[in-house]
């Protein structure tokens, strides 16, 4: 569809926010129509880029009074689909409401609008000797709102929890058009919980103005190890013993071998590359406790046959995780596409999991890397391929279908912080009863009678969502 100033739609867009922030030039839209998912094929509408709150609610009027639906979208950082336009909608992209508004530092308390990057925020809070927990991956370019719609997590949020846990209002455009603040920078709100169903519905309930987020003190004392292992199995049953002795490190990050060579080919970061397996363990605190958890780590991975390496300094500590979070963008050197995968499965079920995932991949003739969140069975494989290869989509679709099922037959979930998007939208009926599904759709139809925010995604449902058969393309791998 070609939008022209004087379609009814653009003209009151463009009373709401300047021309130069309604963006409708087939490129653009073109760009807006996907996230950093596999999937292809989505088309958007207007682009608006608004400053403000006000501005926000002018888009969602507009769009309700033609009947049109809203996608938010952050950074597009986002790999389950959830910002994939599914029938041309007003694409609201909140990247320029980007600033920390205040920051409360005996509080703890800082409110901050979406469009801000995660690690500039810890950065910005360096000063008052504080952080933002969360850590995607992704925290260089990930937005705090993009955060808060996924419920997103990262390699430091196994002790203190992903960002639910550290978000404690938001400000939001519910689809009447009203502001509404769901939460308390308090804490203390009484009554149902909405801040806590918000967090996590994937933009399908409104759209964050504004966020309220938790901080968190900086560690006085911290000491990463590199634990080098001959087995999965052994560097498995290390993570499984180190909760099961009672220590919650801060992180428990666990690589293959695969990985292993590529990140250290690409960052030189002192990774064993004759190993088969590596886990990263950091710890955090004050100094006498740290030692003593360090020193049982490391007995505890030698116990299994590992080798310990510990960070000596800062430096080393940095360029550890320098490996880890550049895991994705090593993986260049050998394919140039990959397709990554987000279940989670009990910890003493790791390593069996692991090998089923290798199976499935030989079984497709496809490559595979495994790096993950361990310490809460957070997997994530890397399904290598090349997306000019003819059929080459089918098996990637095959063997992550097959991945996801054998994570939930041994008591897993869909997702632990990439969301279901339209990536595992069909695949929910398998993890929730009917009755499940009834009662989301429901919450969902609480905040938003008319579906009107990112229809087609989560819910399995198709027939009260947005027409995605009015598409000319349905978008590659929604239906498996």
């Amino acid at each position: 569809m070609k939008f022209r100033k004087a379609d009814p739609l653009m003209r009151d867009l463009r009373q709401v926010l300047p021309a130069d922030r309604v963006r409708v030039a087939p490129l653009e839209r073109s760009i807006m129509g996907r996230d950093a998912s596999i999937f292809e094929g989505g088309r958007a509408g207007p682009v608006c880029f608004p400053i403000s709150t006000e501005e926000v609610q002018g888009c969602v009027d507009a769009a309700r009074r033609h009947g049109r639906a809203v996608v938010p979208r952050g950074a597009g950082t986002g790999l389950a689909g959830g910002a994939v336009p599914l029938e041309e909608p007003v694409v609201v992209v909140t990247t320029k409401m980007n600033r920390l508004v205040s920051v409360d530092a005996d509080q703890r308390v800082a409110w901050v609008q979406p469009g801000m990057i995660n690690l500039d925020l810890s950065r910005a809070l360096a000063p008052h000797g504080l952080h933002f927990a969360p850590d995607p991956s992704s925290q260089q370019v990930c937005s705090l709102g993009g955060n808060v719609g996924t419920n997103a997590g990262g390699p430091h949020c196994l002790a203190l929890g992903v960002t639910s846990a550290h978000v404690l209002a938001a400000e939001v455009v519910l689809m009447s058009g009203e502001a509404v603040v769901l939460g308390d920078p308090d804490g203390w709100t009484p009554g149902l919980d909405l801040r806590g169903a918000y967090v996590g519905s994937e933009g399908m309930l409104g759209v964050t103005t504004a966020i309220a987020v938790r901080l968190t003190p900086n560690p006085p004392a911290v000491q990463t190890l590199l634990l080098a292992f001959d087995s999965v199995d052994a560097a498995a049953q290390t993570v499984s013993a180190v909760i099961a002795d009672g220590i919650v490190p801060a992180a428990i990050e666990m690589m293959d071998k695969n990985i292993i060579w590529a990140v250290e080919n690409f960052v030189g970061a002192g990774f064993p590359t004759d190993a088969a397996a590596v886990v990263i363990v950091e710890v955090d605190g004050l100094p006498g406790g740290v030692a003593a958890e360090a020193d049982r780590v490391a007995e505890l991975a030698v116990e299994r046959g590992g080798s310990v390496r510990r960070a000596a300094d800062d430096h080393e500590r940095a360029l550890i995780w320098k490996g880890r979070k550049s895991a994705f963008g090593a993986i260049a050197q050998i394919k140039p596409n990959y397709y990554l995968h987000d279940t989670v499965v009990p910890r003493t079920r790791l390593a069996e999991v692991m090998n089923q995932v290798y199976e499935i991949v030989d079984e497709h003739d496809l490559q595979v890397m495994n790096v993950f969140h361990a310490g809460d069975g957070n997997l994530h494989p890397l399904l290598l391929y090349d997306g000019r290869e003819p059929g080459i989509m089918d098996r990637v679709h095959a063997a992550g279908s097959a991945i996801i099922e054998a994570s939930l037959a041994v008591g897993g979930v869909l997702s632990g912080e990439h969301g279901i998007g339209i990536e595992k939208r069909d695949f929910m009926p398998l993890m929730f009863s009917e009755a499940d599904l009834d009662a989301q759709a429901r919450l969902r139809r609480a905040f938003d009678p008319d579906e009107m925010a990112n229809p087609g995604k989560v819910l399995p449902t198709g027939a009260s969502c947005a027409d995605v058969k009015a598409l000319d393309k349905i978008p590659e791998g929604v239906w498996g």
